[in-house]
């Protein structure tokens, strides 16, 4: 008793320090320890011993819910927290998932680099095989290196994974908002990773192990390179999977809408998946048809007869530049048709310099009892809302909000008003989420929209340019004033793009016009305040306006962590962009390796520097264009399968937001760069021009 713990925030709220006294209530209580919950870092409290809170304002009593009861049966006040239902889309799921990912294309690029090495050992391995070994000890030879790659690989990067994680622990946790141990890692995920780096580098080296046991000892002494394998082998396959891929996304949409779907997704992922690595090395042999290159210069012409003649190393490169490409895309037309959807708002709710101090009400009319929300999802929620504020309460908020924004030094200032009309769309699928205000002269002004520039004949006003074009559109007016029936609905209202309002999905961008609220006598009440700093705001001057804020009951709304549409899509296309580059910078050291010999007899014909290095660039350029090329249209087949029968309501209309920028980059930026850093890094003679090197 007379002693007190708080959160550090807290401590820094009130100045106080160890030992300091803390007056409240009447009470004076002692500091003797910071403390936090570990579960919820963002909580902010004063802890104290039970029974010193003589009046509390509420009670919350936590307990395990009893099995087969619901929660609404134990009263109006009772939620239920915690854990729902689990869900398919989990950490665990989607770790497992990039991490087979990841795996599948260090397979595909390990497959080029064991051919490369059975290669130069060929010599060696006829030798052994003149000697008496079986098929079985020359597989055994390259699957033996295969593991032992696949241990140190395995080894080194657990190590170095657990040395990341220790430096990085910090940040997670201020991420996450909650405390981490430093040995709280998913064991049996790193476990799995460690023997699939094992099965993947053995499954890796046994394909080019099985064909340097089929070459005859006469050919292997020669030291001549494996015929390519039949291009169709792989083909067929590949579009056999690429219909499945088809079928089974088309099942997964369909059904997505009612909760399934994901085993569906899954399957259809992975076909996807296999048929990109299966039919992307058929298209070298047509890069590399002598009809087709027989007028190209002599350089390009041998780079890509070269590509088609090492088709092995090569094909296994362009799969697993074509399956990076192919996630990098799928992100990004995934993530532009759902960003592009404008009734449905997603993305960033405000700006860094913009705050909302928001009523207990929220931005949603409610005459109290049960009412209805909006949730992100679209879908309308039964709900307990307290009843519209009296004229006093909104005075007082106001002047506590006006504070507010004083002490941000705000230059923009202005209450949000709502009405009981709402906006939304008589159709399946996605339907309106967010608010309606209204548009108030004050308002407007505020977000610099000139009033000749508002349709005196415009119901609502937007900034969100589908919604004038959408049928089916009502503007449901609720409970309005005389003569205006409950829950009577304006069918296609009129509504007018306005681009100069803000674009957060929590910004006044979409308003009902004066003009509505006089037509149909809707009531108005303040729900927001919408504030303008001329700086970013920042963490102190956040905690500081929630501190004034929550002393009248107000909640206070900034910026929040949700990525914006070009960060979604620029994030895709770099990582996209670089894991290709990696694979074809691996790619051309191989080539450059297993071409040595044709590079020598260039240079002693009299080839210059220039042509060597446009050599490796044009094969650079084409692994680049080819994967490009195949990954993209392996994206929109699989976004093609998705939206044709969404259950959310999607259409292929939503892939009319092409991300063109994007998708450029990914088709013409990575061969543009492969080439540039291909030319530039291949020039150098090759030593021992004159002779052929002993092995």
């Amino acid at each position: 008793a007379g002693e007190v713990a708080m959160t550090s925030a807290v401590a820094a709220d009130f100045s106080l320090h160890i030992g300091d006294l803390w007056h409240s209530g009447g009470s004076a209580y002692r500091l003797v320890g910071i403390v936090q919950n570990p579960l919820e870092l963002l909580d902010q409290f004063a802890l104290v011993s039970p029974g010193q809170v003589a009046r509390p304002d509420h009670v919350a009593a936590l307990f395990d819910l009893p099995p087969g009861v619901s929660a609404s049966s134990l009263g109006a006040g009772v939620q239920r927290q915690g854990q729902g239902p689990s869900s398919s889309f989990n950490p665990t799921t989607i770790t497992v998932t990039v991490m087979v990912l990841g795996m599948l294309l260090i397979g595909l690029v390990s497959v080029g680099g064991f051919t490369v090495l059975a290669q130069r050992r060929l010599r060696s391995i006829g030798m052994l095989a003149s000697l008496g070994a079986t098929d079985r000890h020359l597989r055994l030879v390259v699957r033996t290196n295969g593991l032992v790659v696949g241990a140190v690989g395995a080894v080194l990067g657990t190590v170095l994974g657990l040395t990341a994680w220790l430096a990085y622990r910090p940040s997670v946790q201020h991420a996450a908002h909650h405390v981490i141990g430093v040995w709280q890692l998913p064991w049996p995920i790193i476990a799995g990773a460690a023997v699939l780096a094992l099965v993947t580098t053995y499954a890796a080296a046994s394909r080019p192990a099985a064909a340097m046991a089929r070459v005859p000892v006469v050919t292997a002494l020669s030291g001549r390179p494996a015929p390519p394998p039949r291009l169709h082998r792989s083909f067929v396959p590949g579009v056999v999977a690429l219909v499945l891929a088809f079928l089974f996304l088309g099942f997964a949409g369909a059904s997505g809408g009612r909760g399934g779907g994901v085993m569906e997704l899954a399957i259809g992922f992975i076909a996807l998946a296999v048929g990109a690595v299966l039919v992307a090395p058929f298209t070298l042999s047509l890069v590399g048809n002598a009809h087709l290159v027989a007028r190209a210069p002599v350089a390009l012409r041998l780079a890509l007869r070269d590509l088609a003649r090492f088709r092995t190393r090569s094909g296994s490169a362009l799969a697993a530049i074509t399956l990076s490409v192919l996630v990098a895309g799928l992100v990004c037309v995934v993530g532009a048709s759902r960003y592009g959807n404008q009734l449905d708002y997603v993305g960033s709710n405000l700006a860094s310099n913009q705050m909302l101090v928001s009523t207990p009400q929220g931005p949603y009319w409610s005459t109290g009892g049960p009412g209805i929300m909006i949730g992100p999802d679209g879908q309308r929620k039964v709900i307990q809302t307290p009843g519209l504020p009296s004229a006093s309460q909104i005075a007082a908020w106001q002047s506590e909000a006006g504070d507010i924004a004083g002490g941000l030094g705000a230059r923009v200032f202005v209450p949000l008003e709502i009405t009981p009309a709402t906006l939304t769309r008589h159709a399946p699928g996605r339907n309106f989420s967010g608010a309606v205000f209204v548009a108030t002269p004050a308002l407007l002004r505020a977000l610099g929209v000139p009033a000749a520039a508002v349709d005196p004949r415009a119901d609502v006003i937007t900034m969100r340019g589908q919604l004038s074009t959408m049928s089916d559109m009502v503007l449901e007016l609720g409970q309005g004033g005389p003569g205006i029936p409950a829950c009577q609905c304006l069918r296609n209202p009129i509504i007018q793009t306005v681009p100069a309002l803000p674009s957060g999905t929590s910004a006044p961008n979409t308003l009902i016009t004066e003009h509505a609220v006089q037509e149909f006598h809707l009531q108005t009440t303040t729900a927001e305040w919408w504030l303008q700093m001329p700086t970013t705001v920042t963490a102190a001057q956040i905690s500081q306006a929630r501190q004034l804020a929550a002393t009248d009951g107000l909640s206070v709304e900034t910026k929040s962590d949700a990525p914006t549409s070009t960060e979604v899509l620029g994030v895709a296309t770099v990582a996209g962009l670089l894991l290709a580059l990696a694979i074809l910078a691996m790619t051309l050291g191989l080539i450059r390796s297993e071409t040595a010999g044709d590079l020598r007899t260039l240079t002693a014909t009299g080839a210059s520097s220039r042509t060597r290095r446009a050599v490796t660039a044009a094969i650079a350029a084409a692994l680049g264009v080819l994967g490009g090329v195949v990954g993209i249209a392996c994206a929109y087949l699989a976004a093609v399968a998705f939206l044709r029968s969404n259950a959310n309501g999607d259409n292929l209309s939503e892939l009319a937001h092409v991300p063109w920028v994007n998708l450029l980059v990914l088709v013409e930026g990575l061969p543009l760069v492969a080439a540039i850093v291909g030319f530039v890094f291949a020039g150098r003679q090759p030593p021992g021009v004159s002779h052929q090197p002993l092995k």
